[in-house]
């Protein structure tokens, strides 16, 4: 029946909402599951985040087909879909934990998002880590590097320390200029007795500049002598 009567629309609308909003959906064969078999499997699909709901194969493919979907494939016998709200690889494992002890319970497929996923898709996302264990793999994996990071920085002022302190040792950095001499200042008292034992050269010498001033006073004192003597020829004569 393609199209359903009208009290059949409500049906339709509750499945296309419940596959608008979940993020995953997982379509079973329950024939053979007793009530009891039945009630079991919807604790422990409840428990890993699902919702186990039976309907007419006519009306999921209404459903689907409205949301773009074809799951024509899967809905063949009578239908059970674990509807998904949390992790679709806690509800796979459940569905195939139950299947082990229940072979009535069968997997067809699934969805994922807008993926249609095969029987043995379900079987792979069942052999999944649950995703609480990937994420803590994931965040070790992020962590690590950064763990390193913090090491090295923390390493960074004791290497520089060791470094130092060996530089210290070793006297300074290589090529670096050895130590001046004694400052200049000190040898400055060396160059005043210098200047002090040059001035007695200069007293020594300054009579000798004098010496010919002195000079045009004994010739002077010839000249009268030679005139005293002229004088007295000229008496004689």
């Amino acid at each position: 029946m393609e199209n359903p009567r009208p009290e059949k629309v409500a049906v339709v609308d509750e499945v296309r909402a419940k596959l608008e909003e979940s993020s995953a959906a997982v379509l079973t064969e329950y024939r053979g599951l007793n009530v009891s078999a039945t009630a079991d499997l919807r604790r422990a699909l409840h428990d890993a985040g699902g919702e186990y709901k039976v309907y007419k194969n006519t009306l999921v493919r209404i459903a689907a087909r409205d949301l773009g979907l074809e799951l024509d494939d899967l809905l063949t016998g009578p239908t059970a879909i674990a509807f998904v709200s949390g992790d679709a690889v806690g509800v796979a494992k459940a569905l195939q934990d139950f299947a082990k002890t229940n072979p009535a319970l069968v997997v067809k497929g699934g969805l994922l998002g807008d993926q249609v996923l095969s029987e043995g898709d379900v079987k792979a996302l069942a052999d999944l880590e649950p995703r609480e264990v990937l994420l803590a793999k994931f965040a070790g994996l992020l962590a690590a590097p950064l763990q390193q990071f913090a090491g090295l920085l923390e390493a960074l002022p004791r290497n520089f320390a060791y470094g130092l302190k060996a530089l210290i040792d070793q006297g300074g950095a290589p090529g670096a200029p050895a130590d001046a001499p004694a400052p200049a200042a000190e040898e400055a008292p060396a160059a005043e007795p210098e200047a002090e034992a040059a001035t007695p050269e200069a007293e020594a010498d300054a009579p000798a500049e004098e010496t010919p001033a002195e000079a045009p006073a004994a010739a002077t004192e010839t000249d009268t002598d030679q005139a005293e003597d002229s004088a007295d020829t000229e008496q004689e004569s």
